[in-house]
């Protein structure tokens, strides 16, 4: 049986699901779409009348005894239902047929389907289409809807009554309802809409038990469907008859949020919010990664030892999978081997920062602000061709490369996905390059600092502008609900927190490990020396670095902060260091990074990819090289660069618009 869970966004299926379903959930594509959807499984548990006389071995077994266990059924106590079978099977005739089931609860195993967010069941993008799909795979529908916001969310409703499926309505934040002074009558709602009627609180898990025996109770119930004509005017009828409202004064919350959406003081809201926000994670994040590699020091160099002992501490697979491990304390971040550079990378750096992002992540998701972010950034985000939503993704980025790129997925048209996971990977540095990086240019003045940041942002105002216009398709209108601030429940942050981590580890570990291994066969048969040797004319010719900095590109191709580290012995100047760091930024992502991004968007736009940051790099390390020599004083480049990226911006809007108004007049 399918059980699915739909509703309009923001009402809290996510939560009631993760109650329903436990944290032993798949999150997969739809087949033939991109919109990934999450599946569990519940156990049920019933005892039918049909059952409880069947389980009940005695032949012998009178009449009264069977009709007892009817009677006993009707009222629904199934523990009583055990214990008189039990009794009845070792006293019947004197215990001659003393054979009982012990179980005699039927279990049955149920998938759980949080379907899409859907506003409608005439579909208008990805994630409606699917949705309508998977509605008519389904056995058995839960419509969540928010209990503060019925008449909206009845409008799906009464689409959802036109099918012929068992079907539960559950009014979700209800206890939100007697904060806003809201009143619904559920028992009368459900008498004029003729199936049951259920007030839950996702957050808190207030009703979830009712809601299960409800489904238990009506999972085989035949219905027809049933449809109106005048659809909202019968909601405006029923709104009126089961909700009544009083007044009641603003809280601070709710005034937070009026200021969070201003058209003025939002977007400083939002910069100030990210702000604390990232050196709340820089920091928690730090001190975590400082913990696990010297646990990993501790006690697993322990073990990569006793493995180097037994292969002979050398050989190929010893290269491979060890690497370099020779002196008194292994140096994972150079030894270059799976079990040593791959372990360290993926579970001593990128997991801690990942765990405090997403626990970030989760409390800003549920507490409603996720929404605002998108809305007052959409405006910004439309000038390179994407919307609001696009900045969830980036947003991750700042924390690790790799889960803002898993996050590409969530987007609704190819295009987005491909601008978004480009301009991501080329201008977005993660949270311990920042710091790294951060650290070596501030060295050298804050005004290279500012260099720095300048050219990221000039580059992603001028690529994103680029492949606005060159990449084919067209960016969705953002249409979205903003929910409340609501207050995040602990029980479902622990199970998303721990969801999300599994979901990393599954699917990104094995691909970074993999992507290691790749490289270090190709290090073991020369394969990168000759890379290396091919791109030193571009190194000394164009970006005016010495010819030892190759190697460093060499390891940003693992790892870019301890890259960014090895330039500090090659006595670079402040030019050579500030191109070399921001040429470690642009040049090609991680290779955690990489390998997802392959997984995310397919061999032929991460091929496309990989070209694009191949020439962002050449032409802006050029320009750097040339600025920093003492052509330009840091400043004013930083002037300049940026000047340029927002002119260059507004001229292509201006040549496309005038181009679209000429294509009009001609039609």
């Amino acid at each position: 049986m399918k059980l699915l869970l739909i509703g309009n966004p923001n009402v809290g299926k996510s939560a009631i699901f993760t109650h329903l379903t436990g944290v032993s959930v798949v999150t997969s594509n739809y087949p033939g779409s991109t919109v990934s959807y999450t599946k569990g499984y519940l156990t049920v548990y019933r005892n039918t009348e049909d059952d409880a006389i069947r389980n009940c071995r005695y032949q012998a077994g009178s009449h009264k005894q069977k009709r007892k266990h009817r009677d006993i059924q009707k009222n629904g106590d199934t523990e009583i239902i055990q214990d008189d079978c039990r009794k009845g099977c070792r006293n019947c005739h004197r215990g001659r047929h003393g054979k009982y089931t012990e179980n005699l609860e039927t279990a049955k195993v149920v998938e759980v389907i949080d379907v899409p967010g859907t506003y409608r069941l005439d579909p208008d993008n990805d994630a409606e289409r699917v949705a309508v799909k998977m509605l008519e795979e389904g056995d058995f529908l839960i419509n969540v809807v928010d209990a503060t916001n019925l008449e909206r969310n009845l409008n799906l409703t009464l689409q959802l009554l036109q099918y012929s499926k068992p079907m539960i309505l559950v009014l979700n934040m209800w206890d939100e309802t007697k904060h806003k002074g809201i009143s619904v009558d559920p028992k009368k709602l459900s008498e004029l809409l003729g199936i049951p009627v259920v007030c839950t609180s996702g957050i808190t898990g207030t009703g979830l038990d009712e809601l299960a025996k409800t489904f238990i109770a009506h999972m085989d119930t035949k219905r027809t469907g049933v449809e109106h004509k005048n659809r909202w005017e019968y909601i405006g009828e029923i709104v009126g008859k089961v909700q009544s409202l009083k007044h009641r004064h603003h809280t601070f919350l709710e005034r937070l949020q009026d200021l969070s959406v201003h058209p003025l003081l939002g977007f400083p809201f939002a910069i100030a919010s990210l702000l604390i926000i990232f050196s709340v994670i820089i920091k928690i994040g730090d001190y975590l990664t400082n913990f696990t590699s010297l646990m990993l020091e501790r006690y697993y160099s322990q073990l990569i030892y006793l493995i180097g002992d037994w292969m002979g501490n050398k050989g190929f697979f010893y290269d491979i999978l060890l690497g370099n491990i020779s002196g008194e304390v292994i140096n994972y971040e150079t030894a270059m081997g799976v079990l040593t550079t791959g372990v360290f990378m993926t579970l001593g750096i990128v997991l801690p920062y990942i765990i405090v992002f997403y626990i970030v992540l989760g409390f800003i998701e549920d507490l409603g602000y996720l929404p605002r972010i998108a809305i007052i950034f959409d405006k910004m985000m439309h000038n390179v061709g994407l919307h609001g939503f696009s900045v969830i993704p980036m947003m991750l980025a700042f924390g690790c490369n790799v889960p803002g790129v898993m996050a590409l997925r969530n987007l609704e048209s190819r295009r987005e996905r491909f601008i978004t996971g480009v301009v991501m990977s080329v201008t977005i540095p993660c949270m311990a390059q920042s710091a790294i990086i951060l650290h070596a240019a501030g060295t050298r003045g804050i005004t290279y600092v500012g260099v720095i940041i300048a050219t990221l942002v000039s580059v992603w105002i001028v690529l994103g502008t680029i492949l606005k216009y060159v990449v084919k398709g067209h960016t969705t209108t953002l249409i979205m609900e903003i929910p409340p601030y609501r207050r995040p429940g602990l029980q479902i942050q622990i199970k998303t927190l721990i969801m999300r981590v599994k979901g990393f580890i599954l699917e990104a570990v094995p691909y970074v490990l993999g992507g290691i291994l790749v490289i270090n066969v190709l290090t073991v048969i020369g394969a990168i020396d000759f890379i290396g040797s091919l791109f030193k004319p571009v190194i000394k010719g164009i970006f005016g670095l010495p010819i030892e900095t190759v190697s460093t590109f060499i390891i940003g191709i693992v790892r870019k902060d301890a890259a960014v580290v090895l330039l500090e012995p090659l006595n670079l100047t402040d030019g050579q260091m500030i191109t070399a760091v921001i040429c470690l930024i642009l040049y090609f992502p991680c290779i955690a990074t990489f390998v997802v991004l392959l997984k995310e968007l397919g061999i032929k736009d991460t091929i496309k990819a990989t070209a694009i940051m191949g020439l962002v790099t050449l032409v802006t390390g050029g320009i750097v090289n040339i600025a920093l020599r003492g052509w330009l004083s840091p400043s004013v480049f930083i002037i300049i660069e940026l000047t340029f990226s927002v002119l260059f911006s507004k001229i292509m809007y201006i040549i496309n618009f005038n181009r679209r108004i000429q294509k009009i007049g001609l039609k």
